[in-house]
């Protein structure tokens, strides 16, 4: 942009602001070029950005919008994290009711068994779907699992029943990071008798909604249509 350009946004005097383009171009933000003179954007701004991103922490970013759907739901709340090709969680609210269900901090289990973890699988690339479906439990049909996975993609969000414990139902959703990958996985739980089909509909809807804010909080941009990543490989 011109000095003129930037004059008509910023609504500063032409001191002020040769003064403060002045100082951004001796730290590296900005850069100036050509005749007439325009500025933009310099390496620095990319250090900066790379220090955000190294900076944010999805526990503590997504404890407020956890306690919030503790709130809203009444019902158990965890949130995962993916490492590898494991899930973990690293953050649960038990529910306040007599009946609840609450399954601890720490590792989730396989991640082709339960909401929290197809929710994240879903959106892993298909190498690493692959390498996942070869270690299914016993008893957990692999073409059951995909017709999940694909509806996950469908819907953005996946809800079990009774695939963990007996009588539990779970309602979960991925969130993803700056770079359009998945990072984990917000779910809410609680025992059947209180999850009827409209009840599901209501706290499906929070779900997804909590992991866009935390995706967002991430640095993940809502615009970009969500998918799996192409293997280098494949591409």
């Amino acid at each position: 942009m011109s000095v003129l350009e930037i004059q008509k946004k910023v609504r500063l005097s032409r001191p002020t602001l040769y003064r403060l383009l002045e100082t951004l171009a001796s730290h590296g933000l900005i850069r100036a070029h050509g005749t007439p003179q325009r500025f933009s954007l310099d390496y620095g701004v990319g250090q900066l950005a790379q220090n955000w991103m190294a900076g944010l922490n999805p526990i503590a970013a997504g404890q407020p919008i956890v306690e919030r759907l503790h709130e809203e739901t009444k019902e158990s709340v965890a949130l995962m994290v993916l490492r590898g090709l494991e899930h973990f969680c690293v953050l649960e609210l038990p529910s306040p009711h007599v009946l609840s269900m609450a399954r601890g901090i720490g590792p989730m289990g396989h991640l082709g068994h339960g909401a929290s973890g197809k929710a994240i699988l879903a959106f892993m690339s298909e190498k690493q779907i692959e390498t996942v479906l070869r270690t299914l439990p016993k008893g957990v049909d692999k073409k059951t699992v995909l017709a999940d996975l694909a509806a996950t993609r469908r819907d953005k969000f996946r809800v079990s029943r009774s695939e963990i414990f007996d009588g539990a139902v779970g309602v979960a959703a991925p969130y993803f990071d700056n770079a359009n990958r998945v990072a984990g996985s917000i779910a809410v739980f609680g025992p059947e008798n209180r999850f009827n089909e409209q009840r599901i509909a209501n706290v499906s809807q929070l779900v997804v909604r909590s992991a866009a804010e935390l995706s967002a909080a991430l640095g993940h941009y809502s615009g970009r249509q969500i998918q799996r990543p192409v293997d280098r490989q494949r591409a």
